[in-house]
């Protein structure tokens, strides 16, 4: 791999290894600060739409119409736009609500007896496990392309998603904890799910180069963008709402997005 491939591999790995984080907070932090997470989320959220709307899907249009044509390549970008929703959306909807790792989980769950392991709960485990990679996977792949291309734009995407994974890590240790009843297996298990997110980036890498080109690179950007659309507006704004008041989650959503619009002024 070339010194660009590392470095979006390496920005990959770091989102994914926040989930593990999230456990280590779930488990050992005295209380979680639930403000703050409403505003972080928010925050991420802000990053992930601003860019996705501004940069991403600008690089996919200007890209497809200088292979395609206009207006082919306008209509390519918006349909891969769209596909990206799609995608995700069925991803979300394959897993049966009760499984999904999105569903907020809060610290003070773990609270009470600690349960006792059972065959059926370690399955129920291991597949709320397989859950959470399936999600991960596409924002794996996302990043990955995203810093490929753009390497300011994987980092501020990077650090969204890494914000994103905090709270989902925190969410997902409390439902395996219940079904395995060991803190150690719930870290475990949550933090290799988190490796959902660099290997999503790997297995891209090996079966889309052969194909890269600026048809595939912008059907490819159009469709993260649209990744990122969909995890802001289905996971991420809903999550800050239900960790706390709302002005904080929009609050923090603007100033998401300007942190953004600043930082692709500066290295413009």
């Amino acid at each position: 791999m070339t010194g660009p491939v590392w470095f979006a591999f390496g920005l990959t790995l770091f989102a994914g290894l926040a989930t593990g984080l999230g456990s280590v907070i779930a488990f050992f932090a005295k209380r979680s600060n639930t403000r703050f997470l409403a505003f972080s989320l928010g925050f991420s959220a802000g990053v992930m739409l601003y860019v996705s709307f501004v940069e991403i899907f600008a690089k996919a249009r200007e890209t497809l119409c200088g292979a395609l044509g206009s207006p082919t390549g306008y209509i390519t970008c918006t349909a891969a736009f769209f596909a990206g929703i799609l995608l995700t959306g069925i991803i979300d909807k394959l897993v049966p609500e009760a499984k999904n790792p999105h569903e907020i989980h809060r610290k003070r769950e773990l609270e009470g007896p600690r349960p006792a392991p059972s065959p059926h709960l370690l399955r129920t485990g291991l597949f709320t496990a397989l859950a959470i990679g399936i999600h991960n996977f596409p924002e794996g792949l996302a990043t990955f392309i995203a810093a490929l291309a753009e390497p300011k734009l994987g980092i501020a995407i990077a650090v969204a998603i890494a914000i994103h994974n905090i709270p989902e890590g925190i969410s997902v240790s409390i439902p395996i904890y219940y079904a395995v009843g060991s803190k150690k297996k719930a870290f475990f298990y949550s933090f290799l799910s988190g490796l959902a997110e660099p290997a999503g980036a790997l297995i891209g890498y090996i079966f889309l180069r052969a194909f890269f080109s600026d048809l595939a690179f912008g059907l490819i950007f159009a469709g993260v963008a649209g990744i990122m659309v969909y995890i802001s507006l289905d996971e991420l704004l809903p999550a800050a709402e239900k960790y706390g008041e709302h002005h904080l989650s929009i609050y923090g959503l603007v100033l998401g997005m300007a942190v953004m619009a600043a930082s692709l002024l500066l290295f413009a």
